[in-house]
């Protein structure tokens, strides 16, 4: 069972001996994009982690691998980790019309 302790600036869940730092949005992006520029190559989670631009812990990688395999934008094979997620091409269409805000 989990358990969340929000008296500090990050939240941690708690589990025995174990504790899971929560990545912000900024991390999660940065992950995505590097995920995406590399589509074609499925890569371990060691090897993504050196490869980041910037040093990410490991348990906060695999929270942000956990959430972009349940969004469908990974999957999780033999040969590692890849993106799969392709936006659909009326949203595309629909975004090049927008008015910037």
């Amino acid at each position: 069972m989990y358990t969340l302790d929000v008296s500090k600036d990050a939240l941690i869940a708690k589990n025995e001996n174990i504790s899971i730092r929560y990545p912000n949005l900024n991390t999660v992006i940065m992950v995505e994009d590097f995920l995406k520029e590399r589509r074609f190559e499925p890569m371990k989670i060691s090897d993504i982690r050196k490869a980041l631009p910037k040093q990410v812990m490991h348990g906060t990688l695999k929270v942000i691998l956990e959430y972009l395999y349940r969004s469908g934008k990974v999957i999780y094979g033999p040969k590692g980790i890849q993106w799969i997620y392709s936006e659909p091409e009326h949203l595309k269409e629909m975004m090049k019309d927008a008015l910037e805000v």
